[in-house]
């Protein structure tokens, strides 16, 4: 795999060492290090390195002895229980306008790509699919809350969201950011009250420690901040029209809106997983590869599918002369930048047992060549 391949005439994605406090995709802050301090470190595990071949995308061999992994019936068992999950922590109760629109976005269906992510970062380092849910939950709120306020008509005025109207559209935009502040609300409630876990039967009821809850809570709200999506947002607005948008820019704006939500999902996952602070600073980095990865995968989607195939509205982008890669760099250069972005992130997880990781990896290849 690349280990430095260079994206950018400013910059690399993926240097290690010395090296990796200049990269803006791999710097990890004090912050960052602080939030990790605490997590409760396993005792030492035995590395396997294995070499896995990604070019099947819905099975994968993984040893020697020729167990496979079935990507899109993981994906949709993990989305349905996901869903279920969902649909029980916003039950339909007054006022029914508001909670009727924080459904209908919600429940909207969506590829769970986030949920998910925060579940198989749990199970790579042993944590059950139960520690993780309440967290993944979380994650899908603060998720839908941000396309509800994101397609609103002061931002991105969009109409269409999932093949179906926008939640503004629906329900009108006084309810509809009412909805979104309701599910950002609800999202970190969900993580404090749900820290008594009921795993499966053979199990004891474990509860989990209440600075890992803590640390959950920290790298959520961190992600969502002022310093994080609302300034990317920011950003973002600012930009449109603007000819003189660089590349350092954009990448400022999409590592800190897309991606920076995507990293906290694996984040927090290991984190409840009981991950070390090694392994979560490397799934930190996969994450935040990936999540930039989504969004230069969307930015291309956008000019080469139609609204039918995405299920929102396409070319959004180009009307509204928005800055993407296909804009700044070229189509082509884009593909070639989505490409060594995958490389990167599957990179960081051949510190991982294969098994283990297979999730990721696949997650990895599905968010790299979707079709919406």
């Amino acid at each position: 795999m690349a280990s430095s391949a260079t994206l950018f005439p400013h910059e690399t994605i993926g240097r290690r060492s010395s090296q990796k406090k200049n990269n803006p995709i791999n710097h990890l802050d004090e912050l960052d290090s602080f939030k990790c301090a605490h997590i409760a470190t396993h005792k030492a595990r035995s590395v396997s390195v294995q070499s896995v071949q990604m070019n099947e995308p819905t099975t994968m061999p993984l040893n020697h002895s020729g167990s496979v992994f079935h990507f899109e019936e993981y994906m949709a068992t993990k989305a349905e229980r996901v869903n279920k999950a969902l649909d029980e922590a916003v039950p339909l109760r007054h006022p029914l306008k508001v909670h009727e629109a924080m459904r209908y976005s919600l429940l909207a269906g969506g590829k769970r790509i986030r949920p998910i992510l925060c579940i198989a970062s749990c199970e790579l380092v042993g944590g059950d699919e139960s520690l993780a849910l309440p967290v993944a939950c979380a994650v899908e709120m603060i998720h839908t809350m941000s396309l509800i306020h994101d397609d609103l008509p002061c931002m991105d005025n969009d109409d269409l969201r999932r093949g179906k109207p926008t939640n503004h559209k629906a329900f009108g935009e006084a309810i509809a950011v009412l909805a979104g502040d309701a599910l950002l609300s609800l999202a970190f409630e969900h993580v404090a009250a749900a820290r008594t876990i009921d795993l499966p039967p053979e199990l004891v009821v474990r509860v989990v420690p209440p600075e890992f809850v803590v640390q959950v809570e920290a790298e959520l709200g961190a992600a969502i901040g002022s310093d994080e999506l609302v300034v990317s947002q920011i950003v973002d607005i600012a930009c449109e029209g603007q000819q003189i948008v660089d590349l350092k820019e954009l990448e400022y704006i999409h590592v800190h809106k897309t991606a920076k939500l995507l990293e906290a999902s694996a984040v927090c996952g290991m984190i409840m997983g009981g991950g070390s602070m090694a392994e979560v600073e490397r799934v930190r980095r996969y994450a935040r590869c990936t999540g930039l990865l989504f969004q230069v995968v969307d930015d291309i989607l956008d000019i080469t599918k139609t609204s039918e195939e995405l299920g929102k509205t396409a070319g959004k982008d180009l009307v509204s002369d928005k800055a993407t890669y296909p804009k700044l760099m070229g189509l082509d250069k884009a593909k070639e930048f989505a490409e060594k972005l995958l490389a990167q992130a599957k990179e960081e997880l051949l510190y991982f047992d294969g098994s283990k990781a297979a999730p990721l990896y696949h997650l990895a290849d599905y968010i790299a060549h979707r079709q919406n």
